[in-house]
């Protein structure tokens, strides 16, 4: 998983174009814009009882009909920097958004350099039984 301080001395590298790699290995489309950038906290009580808390970083893509618009490292480096006003100095894992139809959250799982640029590569996220041991059913709750 790529944090937050990953991504940005990764885009810091060198000015290049941006390609978003879904699980399935299809790319979004190059003219993807970064829409929102947020810390999101999420406290939660597993089914076994236990308080749990998850923080991420999150950036939301979305695509419009200008097809003629590409993303570049130093572009999104600097929607970055101003979204540390809400992501403070921690440092967190990243999660990008996106989707047609409905929004799906994907773990941003490695960074590619290619000829092309930098493959920001994705990762489904995937539901778990965080308290096996009390619940008494293997997978399942």
């Amino acid at each position: 998983m790529i944090t937050v301080n990953e991504l940005k001395s990764k885009l810091a590298e060198e000015d290049v174009f941006l390609q978003v790699a879904l699980p399935s290995c299809d790319l979004i489309p190059e003219h993807f814009h970064v829409t929102e950038v947020g810390k999101v906290q999420k406290s939660f009580v597993d089914c076994g009882g236990t308080c749990r808390e998850s923080i991420y970083c999150l950036l939301q893509t979305w695509t419009a009909n200008d097809v003629d618009h590409r993303l570049k490292s130093s572009k999104l480096l600097k929607i970055m920097n101003l979204a540390e006003k809400v992501l403070g100095s921690d440092d967190f894992p990243v999660e990008i958004e996106y989707g047609v139809d409905a929004a799906v959250q994907y773990v941003l799982y490695k960074i590619r350099k290619t000829n092309q640029g930098l493959v920001l590569v994705l990762k489904s996220k995937k539901t778990d039984c965080l308290a096996p041991d009390k619940c008494g059913i293997k997978g399942c709750c």
